[in-house]
């Protein structure tokens, strides 16, 4: 090397583990500009560009800010000026760091929307001298609105690298047996905590329009088989599947979480617990969406016991699952 030639960091791998995304505050601009990174997606709209542009700046930017950062509002966690989805994913890259990390293992956390942004991960851990990159989605059930569109924004970014790592995507992990041990442990947990037992478990999975599922999506495939895997092993209580968070007047996947909600205490199901396994992070979809929202409604319907199960955000057995994934890839 000549003397004057820039030092260079190699011998290294990188293990960037992704999230969905969060707004950086709960201010109306802050909101207002992750929906529109967000929903700007092609993967997750598939409308027609020019004709959803139009429809998402004049409409659903100028309205929908209020009530999402209502949402958030709600679940923010003030102490430390962030979203718990962003607090439980820093969590989580900590605690594997912990656990695996060294001088040549870096872990690092991204977010596919918001901040820190996928590509600046990937550049930063290039220049720390990563040859190598794992990249692990937190999405247990693989989707193209999800998983695939993670894969798209780190091609995107090394398409317009000239020095590239080495790279694995891990893509999906459904039906991983310690995943379904984690549910159940976490599920086991939360009925030693109350004094009654549930009717019924909804397993609450976020819905996908129904036209995506027809084209040849598989991920309504793997939330059912999570669920029958969950039910293999915890067969105390019934586990039913739902999907909650549809958006827009199409038909999305069935039965719908909020609707059976509503219908449950009318069948004599007065008394739920709620999981959510297909969210790695409690976030706004299942504190507000389901803890708040879904509860009152129960309630109002009827209802008389209503607890929602934790995700497994930064618990044990959640990070020795990521080391776990992790590990087999190295």
């Amino acid at each position: 090397m000549t003397p004057d030639h820039p030092k260079i960091n190699y011998g290294k791998t990188g293990i960037l583990i992704v999230n969905l995304g969060t707004p950086d505050s709960t201010s109306w601009l802050d909101i207002r500009k992750y929906l529109k990174e967000f929903l700007s997606d092609r993967r997750v709209i598939e409308v027609n560009p020019l004709i959803w542009q139009i429809i998402l700046n004049l409409f659903i930017l100028t309205f929908r800010p209020s009530k999402t950062a209502k949402a958030y509002k709600e679940i923010w966690m003030e102490d430390k000026n962030m979203s718990p989805l962003r607090y439980f994913t820093e969590r989580q890259a900590e605690k594997l760091s912990n656990q695996i990390g060294n001088e040549d293992l870096i872990v690092d956390f991204a977010m596919r929307y918001g901040n820190p942004s996928i590509k600046s991960k990937i550049h930063s851990l290039q220049k720390k001298g990563c040859e190598n990159l794992i990249i692990l989605p937190l999405y247990p059930q693989y989707a193209a609105a999800t998983t695939a569109t993670v894969c798209d924004e780190v091609y995107r970014t090394l398409m317009k690298m000239r020095w590239q790592p080495n790279l694995k995507i891990i893509p999906h992990y459904e039906s991983e047996p310690l995943y379904i041990e984690a549910i159940k442990s976490s599920i086991l947990k939360k009925t030693s905590e109350i004094n009654w037992k549930p009717d019924l478990i909804i397993a609450s999975y976020h819905g996908i329009p129904k036209k995506y599922f027809d084209k040849g999506d598989p991920y309504h495939c793997y939330c059912h088989k999570t669920t029958r895997l969950i039910s293999e092993l915890y067969s105390d209580i019934e586990i039913k599947t739902t999907f909650q968070s549809r958006f827009g007047p199409q038909e999305w996947l069935q039965p719908y979480t909020d609707k059976t909600f509503e219908t449950l205490p009318k069948e004599g199901k007065k008394n739920i617990l709620v999981i959510c396994p297909g969210f790695a992070s409690d976030c706004v979809e299942t504190l507000e969406e389901i803890s708040i929202q879904g509860k009152e409604s129960f309630m109002k319907s009827g209802g008389e016991n209503f607890e929602m199960v934790p995700c497994l955000n930064d618990s044990e057995d959640h990070i020795s699952l990521l080391k776990h994934l992790v590990t087999k890839n190295l």
